[in-house]
């Protein structure tokens, strides 16, 4: 196929995406093609499963980009950063590198320089294991936990705004239906045969 002729192909997949959009909901408005990111993908036929993806990993999308301009305009932090003040801030017992690392879902390399970075501002100190003299716990410092309190105060009002368009009802729907997905996800990515009747905690 042309360059031309991707073009006009990709601009098609675009525009049908804003029509299903449109035909989804009439509140709020439908999606331009802007905004419309990654659900541009799906054609008008695909397989209903693959359009919630796209459509899941176009709000995640969306979300992460509103915090992560609020965060580093507000209070010059990146998200990664607060993620990871935020799991420690949930474990007043203090993390070890490898656990933290498996929370946050990235490297330890990754871990390892965020450490280093926030141990320099004097936000987070590390400490020798009390159950594996080989190991390092990572805790808040009293100026992190302070510090993250306030930043926390700010971003938790930021998510209700935007998902304020949707009533309790319906957050608590999707909140369960995305669990059973994650329980599920997780059973096949690990081999096993998913209990549809399991519920998330």
């Amino acid at each position: 196929m042309s360059a031309p002729a991707r073009a006009v192909a990709r601009q098609a997949r675009a525009a049908r995406a804003v029509a299903a959009a449109r035909g989804a909901t009439r509140s709020p408005p439908a999606l331009d093609e802007r905004s419309i990111g990654l659900e541009a993908r799906a054609e008008h036929d695909d397989h209903l499963s693959l359009k919630l993806w796209l459509r899941l990993l176009a709000c995640s999308t969306q979300v992460q980009t509103v915090v992560r301009q609020r965060l580093r305009e507000s209070f010059g932090i990146s998200l990664a950063r607060f993620d990871y003040l935020a799991q420690l801030h949930r474990h007043d017992q203090g993390l070890r590198m490898s656990t933290l690392s498996r929370y946050l879902m990235v490297t330890g390399g990754n871990v390892t320089a965020l450490t280093a970075e926030l141990q320099r501002e004097g936000l987070v100190r590390r400490e020798r294991d009390p159950d594996d003299a080989r190991s390092w716990r990572l805790r808040l410092s009293a100026s992190g936990r302070k510090a993250f309190e306030r930043i926390a105060r700010e971003h938790e009002q930021w998510v209700i705004g935007l998902f304020e368009g949707l009533d309790a009802a319906r957050r608590k729907a999707l909140y369960d239906d995305l669990g059973r997905l994650r329980l599920q996800v997780s059973a096949r990515a690990t081999g096993r045969t998913p209990n549809h009747q399991e519920k998330p905690a």
